[in-house]
């Protein structure tokens, strides 16, 4: 495939993927107020009117059947009136709609995932549209009691191979279209014709000219066709093009028209062909029923200019751009801290040196404000899945989304969102109590409710998903882990944190059954992976009969970090300047060793482990006495503890480097190692991962 054919393909998916969660958010709003609006039923037919068209111009064929077919339905609830579709309706018709469409949408998900994926969309889709056609026939029924359903009416047999020469109007050349026998609605397929054909020709006619809002104009383009004029052949040839990808279609033909070889000087009434009968409607005269004109105005270009103050872009641009403000920070770094310039004083190089910091800074948050997205992407796509399984688990669930329009870093957000819909998930099937008597017993409301919280807390983004559920009982976890040989000391030691953090052990459930759905802790080993490798951590708070509530911390941003710097021996390291709490002198007076030799200190009366990094990574110093260097109480995830180090450099802001590849080997992102950044004067800064490092500390322990 050529890079045009890719660009198209992104942009195709990116639209379609759009349109499905705006779709899922209309349906999942009017099943919750138990009715469609005028402007649901509108927007659904836009929007499955654009996945037809896109899909059929990228030769789709499976999701270009499934959107037409749905849009032939909102047409017809449309035609025929919303609120007549709400009163002749039952209520298990109205589910059944919902569950036709909701169905669909997982269909075209399923297949834009194999367009993703390159692999072969589905042949037989005969099932779905089976389903459709079927409720069409039903529906078509209420609305008029009279009618044989859609699928299986008679229609004029047409004439398409010798067209009357009996033309509209004074186009030069006109397309002459019969839609398939039995395929109903052509006036609805006639309109979608038309908007196909807006595009692409400036000027053009069309007949019959109320293709739109008459349904009776179905029966005159059964028995005539449907008749669109251009000004010239190249346009006609053109929306030929476009034709041949629209379906339903039986027969067209291209015929010019005698009559525009001669100059016309008035308007003259549209003549109906011969062999064509109106039906006790008259023919009006041009003056006060113009033909129909499709034409670009003024005001389609002004719309069309203002379309283009927003853009996609790839996100690996972005990345690359990303990339390069970071070689820019770290070369504007290196330029001012040049060692060559220690103790010159220039103050014109200082001034323009002051200036470029400044520039480079605003370079850099605008980047990062490129990429930063809102949250409620990944929020609204619960809302299906709160639906989806109360339906399927029988019970009676409220989502509630605080703080959507919180922004975080597009690669974070993919990488949390598959962590987010495992703890709702998990929520749903385990921690809302399966009878509504046991909500009542505590005092609770028969709905439950799942809250979803975001907001912004200095450099990072904190993420609950609580529920008003069972919660968990700590002893019920205690005896799993120790039946799995999981616990590492006595029982009686650990505290309410240790023991809920337990559930996040590889394998580890609190549920006894295996369940279409997981139960909670099954996976959150992965959960807690996930949001690790996006630099966050996890952590549980859960009070038995009321509730769980599940909390994300994730950094804004991976690509650029403040960070401490420090010294130990001729090494320099990185802190994250998020994880430091404080740092203080000490004295041996402070320090207090336990049994086991290990050395702890108290702050704000707790009592924290001592780390030496001189010690854990064997670098030579001639700092090893505690009154001579620094301790750095830092904290990540549920680790709290202090880490003792020569001096502190100062806080610097660091672009975060990956390590080579070759190093994976090695394990050294256990060891306490996230990544590398180069300082200002070339040399490389290790930046280190506070909750990695502790868990390597007490492993070689």
């Amino acid at each position: 495939m050529d890079n045009g054919m890719d660009n198209m393909l992104d942009m195709y998916l990116f639209e379609t993927n759009t349109l499905l969660e705006q779709l899922d958010g209309i349906l999942l709003n009017a099943e919750k107020e138990k009715l469609f609006t005028v402007d649901d039923v509108n927007e659904i037919f836009r929007i499955m009117h654009t996945i037809k068209g896109s899909s059929a111009m990228m030769e789709f064929s499976s999701l270009m059947k499934i959107a037409h077919k749905i849009e032939d339905l909102f047409f017809l609830i449309r035609e025929n009136g919303v609120d007549t579709f709400d009163t002749v309706c039952s209520e298990a018709e109205h589910h059944e709609l919902f569950d036709l469409v909701f169905n669909s949408i997982d269909f075209m998900r399923s297949e834009i995932e194999r367009v993703e994926n390159a692999e072969p969309l589905t042949d037989n889709i005969d099932s779905y549209l089976e389903k459709i056609n079927a409720f069409i026939d039903k529906i078509t029924v209420h609305f008029n009691p009279d009618a044989a359903p859609a699928a299986s009416q008679e229609t004029t047999t047409t004439e398409a191979a010798a067209p009357s020469q009996d033309l509209p109007d004074n186009s030069a050349f006109f397309l002459h279209v019969f839609f398939d026998e039995g395929c109903g609605m052509e006036n609805l397929r006639a309109f979608m014709l038309v908007n196909a054909l807006q595009d692409a020709c400036e000027d053009f006619t069309y007949y019959p000219k109320e293709v739109e809002s008459n349904p009776d104009t179905a029966h005159e383009i059964i028995d005539k066709g449907f008749y669109i004029g251009f000004q010239n052949k190249e346009a006609a040839e053109t929306a030929i093009n476009i034709l041949k990808n629209q379906s339903n279609i039986q027969t067209y033909e291209m015929i010019e028209n005698p009559k525009a070889k001669a100059p016309q000087t008035k308007v003259e009434e549209p003549v109906v062909p011969e062999h064509t009968e109106v039906a006790a409607k008259p023919v009006q005269k041009a003056e006060s029923a113009p033909v129909h004109t499709s034409k670009k105005s003024d005001s389609s270009t002004h719309s069309m200019q203002s379309k283009q103050s927003l853009i996609s872009v790839n996100l690996s641009k972005l990345d690359s751009l990303m990339a390069i403000v970071g070689e820019i920070v770290i070369t504007e770094s290196m330029v001012t801290s040049c060692p060559e310039l220690v103790g010159v004083k220039l103050d014109s190089f200082t001034k323009s040196a002051r200036q470029l910091r400044k520039l480079t800074d605003e370079l850099q948050d605008i980047v990062m404000s490129i990429r930063m997205v809102p949250i409620s992407g990944v929020f609204q796509k619960m809302n299906r899945i709160v639906r989806d399984m109360g339906q399927k688990l029988d019970k009676d669930v409220e989502l509630v989304i605080i703080g959507e329009e919180t922004e975080v870093d597009k690669t974070i957000v993919d990488g949390i969102s598959d962590p987010i819909m495992h703890i709702v998930r998990n929520s749903m099937d385990h921690g809302i109590e399966e009878n509504v008597e046991d909500r009542l017993k505590y005092g609770k409301s028969p709905k439950a409710k799942i809250t979803l919280t975001a907001e912004h807390t200095g450099g990072e983004v904190i993420i609950s998903i609580a529920d008003d559920g069972q919660g968990i009982d700590p002893q019920a976890v205690l005896n799993k882990a120790m039946r799995n040989g999981l616990l590492v000391k006595p029982e009686s030691e650990y505290t309410q944190k240790e023991i809920l953090n337990l559930v996040m052990l590889p394998g580890f459930s609190t549920n006894e059954e295996v369940t279409e759905y997981s139960g909670r802790g099954v996976g959150m080993d992965v959960v807690r992976k996930n949001v690790e490798k996006v630099g966050g951590v996890v952590s549980i708070t859960s009070e038995v009969g009321q509730g769980t509530c599940t909390t994300l911390k994730i950094p804004l941003t991976m690509a650029i970090v403040d960070g401490m710097e420090i010294a130990v021996g001729d090494s320099i390291f990185t802190i994250p300047i998020n994880n430091i709490r404080q740092s203080f002198k000490a004295t041996s007076a402070d320090i207090i060793r336990n049994v086991d030799n290990s050395e702890v200190i108290k702050r704000m009366d707790e009592f924290y482990p001592v780390i030496r990094l001189h010690e854990l990574y064997n670098l030579e110093t001639n700092v090893t006495n505690i009154e001579d260097g620094i301790v750095i109480w830092v904290e990540s995830g549920d680790k709290s503890y202090c880490l003792f180090v020569d001096e502190l450099l100062g806080e610097q802001q660091v672009v975060v480097k990956p390590l080579p590849t070759y190093l994976n080997g090695f394990n050294i992102k256990n060891s306490g190692i996230a990544g590398c950044t180069i300082l200002g004067d070339g040399n490389i800064s290790i930046i280190l991962d506070i909750l990695n490092l502790y868990t390597n500390a007490s492993n070689l322990n």
